[in-house]
C-alpha cells in the first residue's frame, strides 16, 4: 500500500480528530462539563490507538477505532439533541455535569460578542468574595447552543470520514496480508 493512499488520509483524519478533541476538551474543562470531559478523554485515547494501528499496520487497532467512530457519532448526535432541546432533553439541565454542579457550557457566557455582567447578591454581613452573583449575558452574535451544535457537527463529519477510511485501510491491510500468505 503506497503512502499517498487511504492510510495517509486516515493518519491525517486521526490527527485532525485529535486537534478537534483537544480543543473541545479545553472548553469542556472551562465549563466543568464532566460527561463530555470523560467522553473526550476516551475519544483521544481511541484515536491515538487508531493512529498507532494505522502507522504500524495493525488492523485490530483500526477496527477498534472504527467501532469507536460509530459510537462517537452517536455521542455527538446526543449532544446536538441535548443543546437543541430535542426529545425531552434540556440544555438547562445538569445532565452533562452529572448533577454535581450548576455549571453550563463555557460558551453560554463567553461566546463571540457576548457582554457579561455580574450583579452581586451579597447578603448583609457576608463578604463579597463569598457571595454568589447573578450573571446576565447580552449581545451574543451566536447563541451558545449553536456553537456547541457546530462543534458536534464537525466531530460527526470527521468521524464519518474516519470510519470510511478506516474500513478501507483495514480492507487494504488484510488484502495485502492475504496476498502474502498465498505466495
Amino acid at each position: 500500500m503506497g503512502c499517498c493512499s487511504g492510510r495517509c488520509t486516515l493518519i491525517f483524519i486521526c490527527t485532525l480528530q485529535l486537534v478537534l478533541a483537544l480543543e473541545r476538551q479545553v472548553f469542556d474543562f472551562l465549563g466543568y462539563q464532566w460527561a463530555p470531559i470523560l467522553a473526550n478523554f476516551f475519544h483521544i485515547i481511541i484515536v491515538i490507538l487508531g493512529l498507532f494501528g494505522t502507522i504500524q499496520y495493525r488492523p485490530r487497532y483500526i477496527v477498534v477505532y472504527t467501532v469507536w467512530a460509530a459510537v462517537w457519532v452517536a455521542w455527538n448526535i446526543f449532544i446536538i439533541c441535548f443543546y437543541l432541546d430535542v426529545g425531552g432533553l434540556s440544555k438547562d439541565s445538569d445532565l452533562l455535569t452529572f448533577n454535581i454542579s450548576a455549571h453550563h457550557s463555557w460558551w453560554s457566557e463567553h461566546g463571540p460578542g457576548c457582554v457579561r455582567k455580574e450583579m452581586p447578591q451579597a447578603a448583609p454581613g457576608v463578604r463579597a468574595t463569598e457571595s454568589h452573583s447573578y450573571i446576565t449575558v447580552m449581545g451574543c452574535l451566536m447563541d451558545y447552543q449553536y456553537i456547541e451544535v457546530t462543534h458536534s457537527s464537525a466531530h460527526i463529519l470527521v468521524a464519518l470520514l474516519g470510519f470510511v477510511y478506516a474500513c478501507y485501510v483495514v480492507s487494504a491491510i488484510t488484502e495485502e496480508e492475504d496476498s502474502c500468505l498465498r505466495k
